[in-house]
């Protein structure tokens, strides 16, 4: 008896959801037919030697709930990037520096960090990251942010910042300065732009050691931009920095990154705009 309540409760429901259109039909079964796809729309079953035609979803409604799920699914996807890009991305500007957008003006390079983008499930695994090094404007911090952007597209949560931020909002905090290291390791990937950059104090180096340090112990990969020079990083004269960069030299492939610095080469053509705006390149 119960069973059969049961039963009646969910033809019940099933009948205020499917509705019967004017083109609907009947079958020679006494079926509810639809009429747009010619598939079922009631199906006939047995329960206890009781005949049932409960309703069901005909071809072209399962093609509707199939699509209007993905749809959502679609959507939610796309909320969570957008809310990972903005986590990730303090400097907004960022959030367009994608491999599409890339001028492959050192295309060997930019394919290194396409095919780490790629490759990144197994880099995850591994815990292997980079280090870009290179020459002022060469292009570092933008491909660094390419891989972000690339992976953030996937799902992976990416958070790019620069060392002077990252001791800037450690210094300024009374307390829970260990916690809010500890806070970066929830990121797939960790960029860190411009090692060396930062001011050279024992404060500074013991910051930044120990965020280092703690990224190695948490087992995930580690992207780091650098002026530095290839000889200064792997043999440093400084017996300070010895062991971050010993422990950097663990957790990342260098990448050298040659090029014009772009950056000067944008405020050249900067200057060329307002000068010929304003008057300034004519003749007197």
């Amino acid at each position: 008896m119960i069973f059969h309540k049961v039963i009646d409760s969910i033809e019940t429901k099933a009948s205020s959801l499917i509705k019967r259109e004017a083109e609907d039909y009947i079958d020679n079964e006494g079926l509810l037919m639809c009429g747009n796809c010619n598939t079922r729309k009631q199906c006939l079953v047995e329960v206890f030697g009781e005949k049932r035609k409960p309703y069901c979803l005909c071809k072209c409604a399962q093609e509707k709930a199939k699509a209007e799920e993905a749809e959502l699914e679609r959507q939610e996807r796309m909320r969570m990037i957008n809310e990972l890009r903005t986590m990730g991305f303090p400097d907004e500007e960022m959030r367009s520096w994608t491999f599409e957008n890339d001028d492959h003006a050192n295309p060997k390079v930019s394919n290194v960090a396409k095919r780490y983008a790629e490759n990144f499930p197994l880099m995850l695994k591994e815990r292997m990251g980079l280090m870009f090094y290179g020459n002022v404007g060469s292009g570092k911090t933008y491909l660094a942010a390419c891989i972000a952007n690339a992976l953030i597209d996937q799902g992976y949560p990416c958070m790019v910042t620069n060392f002077a931020r990252l001791i800037n909002t450690i210094h300024g905090m009374h307390q829970g300065k260990q916690q809010y290291i500890d806070g970066l390791n929830k990121f797939d990937l960790l960029i860190i732009d411009d090692l060396a950059a930062e001011r050279d104090t024992e404060y500074m180096n013991e910051t930044v050691q120990n965020i280092i340090d703690n990224r190695y112990r948490c087992g995930k990969p580690l992207i780091v931009t650098t002026n530095l020079k290839a000889k200064e990083f792997q043999n440093p004269t400084d017996v300070k920095k010895e062991r971050t960069y010993s422990r950097l030299r663990k957790l990342c492939i260098p990448v050298k990154v040659i090029g014009a610095d772009r950056r000067k080469k944008q405020l050249e053509n900067n200057y060329k705009k307002y000068e010929e705006l304003l008057g300034l390149n004519n003749d007197p």
